[in-house]
């Protein structure tokens, strides 16, 4: 079987930054065993697997571990095949996924995606927690992932967690943010016990971010940098329940892959 294959780099306008996601276009879906080694096999962070049926497009991520709700940069990437490559018609595309309908629309060279929302709240925390990122947060809260607030971007930037611990807290990730210097905001973002140990930029992440720091500036436009080794730009705005998610792509290959 051959199957059509690339790899571009999400939340960049260049290639060698943000962060790399495969995508597979399919006819058909494969079984959940074929999909799951062929992200084993790209070892991304995220592969992302589509279908077009009823005028919509189906679409799964897959970390190299597992299946997941929701993949902002492997979404992104996704519109920028179909519109970029594959040269869909339109401004808007509709992709129907386990997180519901999601809308990705072009901007220009930017494309946008609108995501629910996921506020973080106080929670009760792992006792591992503190003790697996080396460095005490000011803040902790909880969503789908432990957001930690600190101080300083440098002190997001210099956290060395023990990702063995990480991977034995009882949430999907942790979210390391601070108030940025040259944005409104810094991030990282740790799931190990899903087969990333960081992740180098996440859309999903600020679902979670947005809401948050759109209260405490006080502002719902947000310019934001995820400060992983390659690094990402994202441009989130507060809509309600829902948040839009910009940035750019940039295609590194495409080939195919065979088995």
């Amino acid at each position: 079987m051959h199957l059509p294959i690339y790899q571009v780099d999400a939340f960049t306008g260049g290639v060698f930054g943000g962060n790399p996601a495969a995508i597979c276009p399919l006819d058909r879906w494969l079984p959940d065993g074929t999909l799951q080694a062929i992200a084993a096999e790209n070892n991304l962070s995220q592969t992302a697997f589509y279908v077009r049926e009823d005028g919509h497009f189906h679409l799964r991520w897959f970390t190299p571990a597992c299946e997941v709700d929701l993949c902002g940069h492997a979404t992104l990437a996704s519109a920028y095949v179909l519109f970029r490559e594959l040269n869909e018609p339109g401004d808007v595309l509709r992709f129907k996924t386990r997180s519901g309908e999601l809308a990705v629309k072009r901007d220009g060279e930017r494309l946008l995606m609108n995501f629910p929302a996921r506020p973080a709240t106080k929670v009760d925390v792992h006792p591992g927690l503190i003790t697996s990122l080396g460095e005490t947060p000011t803040e902790i809260l909880g969503a789908r992932d432990y957001l930690v607030r600190y101080d300083s971007p440098d002190q997001v930037r210099s956290l060395k967690p023990n990702m063995d611990g990480l991977r034995n807290l009882d949430r999907f990730a942790v979210i390391a943010t601070a108030v940025g210097s040259d944005c409104d905001f810094v991030s990282r973002f740790f799931a190990p016990s899903q087969g990333v140990p960081e992740d180098p930029v996440t859309g999903s992440s600020h679902c979670t971010l947005t809401p948050y720091w759109a209260e405490q500036l006080n502002k719902t436009t947000l310019h934001a940098r995820q400060i992983s080794a390659r690094g990402g730009e994202l441009f989130c705005k507060l809509q309600g329940d829902r948040v839009e998610i910009g940035g750019y792509a940039a295609l590194y290959l495409k080939g195919h892959i065979r088995f």
